[in-house]
């Protein structure tokens, strides 16, 4: 019993060797706690007394679905929002968030849905919102990023692609050639527009681009109406799905000034006329937090996995590609027509 246990353990171990590589990793043997509440950690102790600044993270691909990953249960980013902005709401001792994204954004509803989250939140409370923007906070998450009070980039950071993309791919050429063809019984010809299986008319492309010229004027309008330091005519001009570098962003308008993580704290603490207030992240019980560089350690994996530099932008979309068509406010670099 005791040979058979001992390589039970062994097989066990030499698995997870297997799953995890060289990278660090927690395992938890035994009966965990089933409780998942948010819990927080002070980062940045400020002789704050009772005042804080809570930081919340927007990391990965913005869907309206939970991101599962292996061996763990995903989140949904709309329902973290919400619940972690909640938290700020309810806590008296909160004065203002540090909201922290890291994102090239997603499905125009959830970015949607995220940034009206954001805009109730302000507006309920009345505690401040600054944006503070990592690698890259394009798209859905510059959206995002227009209902705060306040946006602060790194010089390197990559935003703006103020635009909509739509993809779909054809496999009709390929059918034709080897002799398959597909059969769809349908009720009128928009039916099944964008079905891979065949290719797209004319008159299905305009009903398209008529969806993706609306959602690109009420990107325009949220810019618009975030940006109050710009028409509606510059934001426009600036809308045309191009990135900036956080410079660039400044240069123009899209954000308030270049900083970093504790340019935001500060900035946090001024908007709401505190001059000392403890910086705290919210996160899952055995989360490691030790800095307030700490993020949630169950984004890049799974069905949200992403890998951002300047130089690629890797997205598992899984979580997208789940109907033939979507939407996204969503930068992507895969180079497809």
């Amino acid at each position: 019993m005791r040979l058979w246990t001992s390589w039970m353990v062994s097989g066990l171990l030499a698995v997870c060797v297997l799953v995890v590589g060289c990278g660090p990793a927690t395992f938890v043997v035994g009966v965990t706690p089933g409780d998942r509440e948010l819990t927080e950690t002070v980062v940045v102790n400020d002789r704050g007394w009772r005042t804080r600044v809570a930081m919340i993270d927007v990391s990965g691909v913005i869907t309206n679905g939970r991101q599962d990953g292996l061996f763990m249960e995903g989140i949904n980013p709309v329902a973290e929002l919400h619940e972690k902005l909640a938290r700020a709401a309810r806590d008296d001792r909160v004065c203002a968030v540090v909201l922290r994204i890291n994102s090239p954004g997603g499905t125009v509803t959830a970015s949607e849905a995220m940034h009206g989250e954001l805009v109730r939140f302000r507006e309920r409370t009345g505690k401040p919102v600054v944006v503070a923007m990592m690698d890259v906070a394009a798209s859905g998450g510059y959206y995002l990023a227009c209902g705060a009070d306040r946006i602060v980039a790194y010089p390197s950071t990559v935003t703006g692609s103020i635009g909509v993309i739509m993809q779909t791919v054809s496999l009709k050429p390929a059918m034709d050639r080897i002799g398959v063809e597909a059969t769809t019984i349908r009720s009128g010809p928009i039916k099944g527009a964008g079905s891979p299986l065949m290719e797209m008319t004319q008159e299905q492309r305009a009903v398209f681009q008529g969806m993706i010229d609306a959602f690109h004027e009420q990107f325009v309008s949220v810019v618009d109406a975030g940006r109050s330091g710009l028409s509606r005519a510059e934001v426009k001009k600036l809308a045309d799905g191009r990135v900036y570098t956080g410079e660039q962003a400044a240069e123009v308008g899209l954000i308030d000034g270049l900083g970093d993580i504790y340019s935001a704290y500060a900035d946090a603490k001024r908007l709401a006329g505190v001059k000392h207030a403890d910086l705290v992240l919210y996160h899952r019980p055995l989360d490691y937090v030790a800095s307030p560089y700490a993020m949630d350690p169950s984004r890049g994996t799974g069905s949200g996995e992403t890998t951002i530099n300047l130089l690629s932008l890797r997205i598992d979309r899984s979580s997208l590609l789940g109907s033939p068509v979507t939407f996204g406010y969503l930068w992507t670099v895969d180079g497809l027509e």
